[in-house]
């Protein structure tokens, strides 16, 4: 008997992220609050990513990392926070509180209880001691009101102090108290990170004392993040809100009802989920091609991604631990992968030879628009992937007119 509820084609899939994720050039954004909220979240594992990530969709990308350093650290309308999956996110402001209790305070209790255990089998230092230290290091934060983990173990000099992380085991190291003890005290909201030390690529942060975050019911948290997300992503699965939140099973079925989902039909057979009042179609954008970052939130949005990647390139274009490098996209498809020379032009391989000349003039003028404000800086992606590691630094965009075959790091 045939299926009585809507469907969702890929192809409508592709239309609505060209469309909501500012990929197609008439729906581009015009500030990077507008980006974050659309996309739910930004990805700031890679500090460089969310200003690639901006930049790829605002109408006027001249001065992205000016823009989101001045969100980030003056306005404060957008918060670096770990988050979903126990990744650092950028999200708007209004969204801390709900990331917090919906997702981060369970990291947080799980931090805490890893940290207390291996202090105790690596050293001698225990609870009561943490707890003091910690007392000491957020007064001398507060009295500073910024100030990077080397100042604060000046003021503070047991931050300094050592263990054994994982003693017996091959991951056994020495590691130091600072730097678990500000990423616990950031997951429990108590400390947040400031500018970073250098350029906007560095991923060495100043520190701060967080604004408090009104309490959120869980329950309630989950609702909203997810009614969020599926503005954003629906349809998804269920599959998909778990990999991406981290949440238990009952808890992503919990928050799909509590926000009335709405089931639909996919072309892989599977039930998406997508919000109530949102089962219309989306009008096709003009054709649109896209470069995109290492981390970018489009390509690392879903746990189930054939209607966009092949299965056959992901392990070109993604490492071993599930995080994908730079991509080119046409129309909704990821058809290659991109890098820099040393002079910062960026250069790309595709997955198909031969793409179709609207496609490769697309490509180029991305690839124009994006070296047009990124000058000479060189991004070096933190996770590297095949395609990444093996791009060759002499390679020019002309070339790929001439390409016979796709490179062999994609057999």
């Amino acid at each position: 008997m045939p299926s009585l509820r809507p469907r969702m084609t890929d192809e409508e899939r592709r239309d609505r992220i060209a469309v909501r994720h500012h990929l197609a050039p008439e729906a581009r954004a015009t500030t990077v609050e507008q980006v974050a909220a659309s996309l739910t979240a930004l990805h700031g594992t890679d500090p460089a990513t969310v200003h690639l990530a901006a930049g790829a969709r605002l109408a006027d990308p001249a001065g992205p990392v000016a823009a989101m350093e001045r969100a980030l650290y003056e306005d404060r309308t957008l918060i670096r926070m770990h988050g979903m999956r126990h990744t650092v996110f950028v999200l708007p402001a209004s969204l801390a509180p709900v990331v917090q209790a919906s997702t981060t305070h369970a990291v947080a209790v799980r931090e805490r209880a890893s940290l207390l255990k291996q202090l105790a089998a690596g050293s001698s230092l225990d609870a009561r001691w943490l707890a003091d230290v910690e007392r000491s290091v957020l007064g001398h934060l507060a009295r500073r009101g910024e100030a990077t983990a080397t100042e604060l173990a000046e003021d503070e000099p047991r931050l300094r102090e050592q263990f054994v992380y994982a003693p017996g085991t091959s991951h056994e190291q020495r590691q130091t108290v600072s730097t678990r003890l500000l990423r616990l005290l950031g997951t429990e909201a108590r400390v947040v990170r400031g500018r970073p030390l250098g350029s906007w690529t560095s991923s060495r942060f100043r520190w701060a004392i967080a604004p408090a975050l009104p309490d959120v019911p869980p329950a309630e948290a989950r609702a909203t993040l997810t009614r969020a997300w599926l503005a954003s992503h629906g349809p998804a699965t269920e599959a998909d809100l778990k990999w991406w939140t981290g949440w238990k099973v009952t808890d992503v079925r919990a928050a799909l009802a509590a926000v009335s989902a709405v089931p639909v039909d996919l072309d892989d057979g599977t039930t998406g989920h997508v919000l109530p009042d949102d089962t219309g179609r989306t009008p096709a954008p003009a054709p649109w091609a896209a470069l995109l970052p290492a981390l970018d939130p489009t390509p690392m949005g879903w746990q189930a991604r054939d209607w966009y990647l092949p299965a056959a390139h992901r392990t070109a274009l993604f490492d071993r631990s599930g995080n994908i490098g730079p991509t080119v996209w046409w129309n909704g498809r990821i058809i290659g992968g991109w890098a820099q020379r040393p002079d910062g032009e960026p250069v790309w391989r595709l997955l198909d030879p031969d793409p179709g000349h609207d496609a490769l003039t697309a490509v180029e003028a991305e690839a124009a628009r994006l070296h047009s404000w990124l000058g000479t800086t060189r991004i070096t992606p933190r996770f590297r992937t095949p395609w990444s590691a093996n791009c060759p630094p002499d390679a020019h965009p002309s070339t790929r007119r001439n390409r016979r075959g796709p490179p062999s790091v994609y057999g």
